[in-house]
């Protein structure tokens, strides 16, 4: 198993020690990245259509997913709730930004496009399963699995130029404290959640250590647990930042930590938009922080722990 881990983490460390100073190529690499997640899903969707009983399994997916969201959500609740009581920080005189990039609805249009793939990807292994064709789940997972080493790398070379220094993430303690909370009130939920979805401790932590990267956790979760708990990874890091989407114009001017942290790994990216849009431009730093950090620990965390 650990052979496996550093097979996996091989390509991370290698994207991440190459510095890209182009323009053009980082924005080749971010398409590709882009490309990858969808042909790693769509292949995915495959894989789960070639498992027996399709329909009965997809029902245990559903359920197993909505136990590890809400174990999940009430735990980062909890303690970001308690967070947002001791640094008692608000962002009520911060300038709104009017005209942010992207709208709400946008964004989780973006965010459901992918969930659009994977049963598209269902629908095609149905076929190919039905039609006997020689392209089948089993052949989907090898590609997958190479496709795999590709996308790690890129998101090495993707996190290595995100233009984030540890000067700037170490100086950041807000950002700094909402990831550390983050990460530590998944993990206690993952915890809890193993005994409930029949899996072993570390496969349970593995289970919460996307931190709201669901297109990654669901990813590595398939290629070491197979497609039915990548399922589960997948969606239970989706329903998070769809949730996210809601809270955030809710609650960031009451309480500024949970609206920033919930979101995870997305609050860099995804996120950050509606964050900015209704947090104002002190919100910004801060949630790119918290962000980069749960997103610079999620890939090698689950993989070391599937590795146990």
């Amino acid at each position: 198993m650990l052979g496996g881990l550093l097979l996996v983490l091989l390509p991370l460390i290698l994207g991440y020690m190459v510095p890209i100073r182009h323009h053009g190529v980082m924005m080749s690499i971010n398409h590709s990245v882009n490309a990858s997640i969808y042909l790693i899903l769509m292949l995915m969707g495959i894989s789960l259509a070639g498992m027996d009983d399709l329909l009965p399994q997809l029902s245990r997916m559903g359920g197993k997913a909505l136990t590890l969201f809400v174990l999940t959500t009430c735990s980062n609740l909890l303690a970001l709730w308690w967070l947002s009581r001791r640094l008692a920080w608000r962002v009520e005189d911060s300038p709104i930004v009017k005209d942010a990039p992207t709208s709400k609805l946008t964004a989780m249009w973006g965010s459901l496009s992918l969930v659009g793939v994977v049963i598209l990807g269902i629908g095609l292994g149905v076929l190919l399963t039905t039609f006997k064709m020689p392209f089948g789940p089993d052949i989907a997972e090898i590609i997958a699995e190479w496709v795999l080493y590709v996308l790690l790398a890129l998101i090495g070379c993707q996190l290595r130029n995100s233009g984030m220094s540890l000067k700037q993430i170490l100086l950041n303690r807000y950002g700094l404290m909402i990831a550390v909370t983050l990460a530590a009130s998944s993990l206690v939920a993952g915890l809890i959640a193993a005994p409930l979805l029949a899996l072993s401790w570390n496969e349970g932590l593995a289970m919460a250590a996307g931190f709201g990267w669901y297109s990654l956790s669901g990813i590595l979760i398939g290629d070491q647990l197979g497609a039915l708990m990548g399922g589960v990874a997948f969606f239970n890091d989706l329903a998070r930042e769809l949730l996210a989407f809601i809270l955030i114009p809710l609650l960031i001017h009451r309480m500024t930590p949970l609206a920033i942290g919930y979101g995870g790994a997305t609050s860099m990216d995804f996120t950050l938009p509606v964050i900015q849009q209704h947090g104002g431009v002190a919100c910004v730093p801060v949630a790119v922080v918290s962000g980069f950090i749960l997103s610079l620990l999620s890939p090698p965390l689950i993989l070391f722990l599937l590795a146990l």
